[in-house]
């Protein structure tokens, strides 16, 4: 059997260590793992999103609207946009493969930051298109700009906030950047983690209002972060009608189930979950700034539901990582990123209480 030679070189994925393995691996009970890794929300899943989980549990048998009628107009609704402007898929991470796939080959070229979410290069290297990389360290528009006229790529990703630094791009930087985007090339803006950006600086905050008359962007949201429904798998992509009606082509049927669809769509109306989740976010982010400064540590700047440390001296982010993880705390170690740093989602108070205790006590044995 021979498969496409560029398939053998792909790197794989790298996910937060699942508790089942935790578990297993150092003898932990499940109730004292802290999972911190994967940026999910630590106040659960929205209280609407369980009831409409337990309501529709007896439909699980049946296979889901394939129009997604209803979640589709909540969020036209939500977004004072079009429903037939929307699509949808498993995570906003398939609508991502969708754009790859409907415009890259080997001929075609992929370009994002020097460091940013890692699916976008895996899944243009499906294609097998070229990927071009920023030489800076965090977004910046201007030598995207520079790579942008120099190598007229198929398709740009811009990730704001960027998993996995945290920095975000303010709205008028963004705007200005689109306008110089001639059709040809479609822009990508991830805003996975706009509502905690929002939140922080309404000066970065960016609606898919703001960009739905570019003819050449898509504005990606997801319910896996601030909603709470990683497990459930939902996302969606937002674009003029020509966009949406092109992708639509390569989505499979019923690539959302029954149950998910109708979490998703109760959980965009539980607004007492989501400041909640918010408040939680940067009330608790302090700590993490506190600890940080208090041991001489680089945090960086995060508009997300995360934190980033970067290290230095002899500080290694996969030690500290590992000896984390054997008293049952995942945090992301971003060694696969080219980095010696740790990201660490801002959980519940007494969960960082003892991250940084825990913290403290590896630091000092160091």
């Amino acid at each position: 059997m021979k498969f496409h030679q560029h398939i053998s070189v792909l790197p794989t994925y790298e996910v937060g260590k699942p508790l089942e393995l935790v578990m297993r691996d150092y003898n932990i009970e499940p109730q004292n793992i802290i999972k911190l890794g994967s940026n999910e929300n630590p106040l659960g899943t929205s209280p609407l999103a369980k009831e409409a989980i337990l309501e529709n549990a007896c439909n699980a048998y049946i296979y889901p609207d394939d129009s997604y009628y209803e979640l589709k107009e909540s969020l036209a609704k939500k977004y004072d946009i079009e429903s037939n402007q929307i699509i949808i898929g498993s995570g906003s991470d398939q609508i991502i493969e969708f754009c790859i796939h409907a415009i890259c080959d080997k001929n075609t070229k992929v370009l994002m930051a020097k460091t940013t979410f890692a699916m976008y290069a895996i899944y243009a290297k499906h294609c097998n298109a070229t990927i071009l990389r920023t030489p800076d360290f965090f977004h910046n528009l201007d030598s995207m700009l520079q790579y942008y006229e120099a190598h007229k790529p198929s398709i740009i990703f811009l990730c704001t906030p960027n998993n996995p630094l945290g920095e975000a791009l303010p709205k008028s930087q963004v705007i200005d950047f689109l306008k110089k985007i001639d059709r040809e090339s479609l822009v990508v803006l991830d805003c996975a983690y706009m509502e905690y950006c929002a939140y922080k600086d309404s000066n970065y905050a960016i609606s898919p209002k703001d960009i739905i008359d570019f003819p050449n962007v898509i504005y990606l949201g997801t319910f896996s972060k601030i909603y709470g429904l990683g497990g459930m798998r939902v996302g969606y992509g937002i674009a003029n009608k020509t966009i949406i009606d092109t992708l639509n082509k390569i989505r499979p049927p019923f690539n959302i189930t029954t149950l998910s669809l109708k979490a998703a769509s109760a959980s965009l109306f539980d607004e007492e979950f989501l400041q909640d989740s918010v408040k939680n976010n940067f009330s608790e982010m302090e700590k993490y700034k506190h600890f940080a400064k208090q041991y001489e540590i680089d945090i960086l700047e995060s508009y997300a539901n995360f934190v980033t440390f970067i290290l230095h001296n002899k500080l290694n982010s996969t030690k500290i990582s590992s000896l984390l993880l054997r008293q049952g705390i995942v945090v992301r170690d971003l060694a696969s990123y080219g980095l010696n740093a740790v990201r660490i989602t801002i959980g519940i108070p007494q969960q960082n209480d003892i991250v940084i205790q825990k913290l403290t006590d590896i630091l000092q044995d160091l």
